[in-house]
């Protein structure tokens, strides 16, 4: 019974992970509808996905680490109620400075409800099974990803702008309800205090996994951001094809969470090492072979599946340099991972202005590198590459 009421457990946190980032990533798709709605222009419009990263990205650090001696099921409880909240809101004003409110009040909690969510499913389950665990939240992340741009699009089309946000709140509401009545209380008994948490700060081997977090989301990021555009302009694909391969790429990255958990319990260090070089091969495969459409949606198809298998190894990077520290660790993995996605469609994008679409991909190569560059150092060190053989 205790393993059917862990898996549960997991469900719940995957699907409380997946309303928030449907929250966060849907409005992407309505983005002109809004500005439509709220006579803005379209960049103003975009301040609602920009000040959403910058909140997570702020508060990263900060309250996981607050909020970690608190009872998990309450503070879960407390979040998905902000969101709910904040949802609600959007869907009735009519004010663009209400709606940004709105928005950037639940993304300062959007970090304590993922890094307890990691936290959580990983110590639901025995060691060895933590990554596996963690592997199933994260199909949250990309579900929440992949529908929540085509769907909310869909809602406000056929109905109205309202609808769409009243469907962010009841993704959420859902997750609530599961939560208050299938998630059992969960009082921390051993907190670590925030000295503790705070010199994990002091170990070169934190700021090393940061770096390469930052650079390897950049490298992903940074290129997947303009992968309509470069579809659109290198591959020539309609906007139905366009849409479909963003759809694969989707459905490809939610296979690659499931592989990830297999390869981070069974490979650790074997599946870290290699993956830079699996991903710089996809973007040379891209570059040289991008222009022509059969061959792009098997490189999509693979891309996306490195996607998935990526973002567990940035989470795993961060966490295992600082066990300690879990719910820090994690918020410390949200802040590098989203300003790893800003500064990566930043620097992907200069290429684009200063040379041509099809180049993109050499961003994605120079952060590759950058990342390696940071990861090959901490596997240097020989405690630390103690701790992941165990892990192993």
């Amino acid at each position: 019974m205790r393993i059917e009421r862990n898996h549960l457990l997991v469900y719940i946190l995957t699907f409380g992970v997946f309303g928030i980032l449907n929250t966060e990533m849907g409005v992407i798709g309505i983005l002109p509808l809004i500005a439509d709605h709220f006579h803005v222009s379209i960049s103003t419009a975009g301040l609602i996905v920009s000040l959403f990263a910058l909140a997570v990205a702020i508060s990263g650090p900060i309250l996981p680490s607050l909020f970690s001696g608190m009872n998990r099921k309450k503070v879960m409880l407390l979040v998905l109620g902000i969101f709910i909240a904040g949802n609600l809101v959007s869907a009735i004003t009519s004010d663009f400075t209400v709606l940004l409110i709105a928005r950037v009040v639940p993304a300062f909690f959007h970090p304590v409800y993922c890094s307890m969510a990691f936290t959580v499913a990983a110590a639901s389950v025995n060691k060895d099974e933590a990554s596996k665990a963690v592997a199933k939240v994260f199909i949250g992340v990309s579900a929440g990803m992949v529908l929540g741009v085509p769907v909310s699009n869909m809602i406000a089309t056929a109905t109205s702008l309202a609808y769409a946000m009243l469907f962010f709140a009841a993704i959420n509401t859902v997750a609530f309800i599961a939560t208050l009545l299938f998630v059992p209380s969960m009082p921390v008994t051993n907190k670590p205090s925030y000295g503790t948490q705070l010199r994990v700060l002091r170990k070169s081997t934190i700021w090393l996994s940061i770096a390469a977090v930052i650079f390897m989301n950049g490298a992903v990021f940074g290129v997947y951001s303009y992968l309509a555009e470069y579809l659109k302009t290198v591959t020539n694909y309609t906007w139905n094809t366009i849409s479909l391969m963003l759809f694969l790429y989707g459905a490809a990255n939610i296979v690659g969470n499931m592989l990830a958990g297999k390869l981070l319990k069974n490979h650790a260090l074997r599946t870290i090492k290699f993956y830079p070089f699996a991903l710089g091969a996809v973007y040379i495969l891209l570059f040289i072979l991008g222009q022509f459409s059969v061959p792009m949606a098997f490189i999509i198809l693979v891309w996306g599946v490195l996607g998935g298998i990526g973002g567990n190894i940035t989470q795993y990077w961060i966490v295992s340099a600082a066990p300690e520290a879990p719910e820090f660790a994690n918020g410390v993995f949200l802040t590098s991972a989203n300003l790893g996605t800003t500064i990566g469609a930043s620097v992907c994008g200069l290429f684009i202005s200063g040379i041509s679409t099809q180049y993109v991909v050499l961003g994605g190569i120079l952060f590759l590198i950058f990342s390696i560059a940071a990861m090959y150092p901490r596997l240097s060190i020989t405690a630390d590459c103690r701790y992941l053989n165990n892990a192993k």
